[in-house]
């Protein structure tokens, strides 16, 4: 997941989250203009954050998180990710740091 330290819907998207016991990646872009690119890149252009992945399929930020949740879309989506992974995982990008 893609955030700003001064993000309140990334927040948001942390402690929903956090409160489902969903594994997921912060990346900060506030002071990184290459990740910030990478996000714009991934995101298909959006550049507000969060910007968040599942299993490199980008969702959008908290309010498409949300209304996943809402519909049930976003268990089906998890449980996606769980049978290719084993876990439930929020994914961000692959792990080139």
């Amino acid at each position: 997941m893609y955030t700003n330290t001064f993000c309140g819907y990334c927040m948001a998207a942390k402690r929903f989250l956090e409160q489902r016991e969903i594994e997921f990646e912060e990346i900060d872009i506030q002071s990184d203009k290459t990740l910030r690119e990478e996000m714009i890149e991934r995101a298909e252009g959006r550049y507000t954050v969060p910007q968040i992945f599942i299993d490199d399929r980008g969702i959008g930020g908290y309010t498409e998180l949300r209304a996943l949740d809402s519909s049930g879309e976003l268990d089906k989506l998890l449980l996606g990710s769980q049978d290719r992974s084993n876990r439930a995982r929020v994914s961000t990008r692959k792990a080139q740091r």
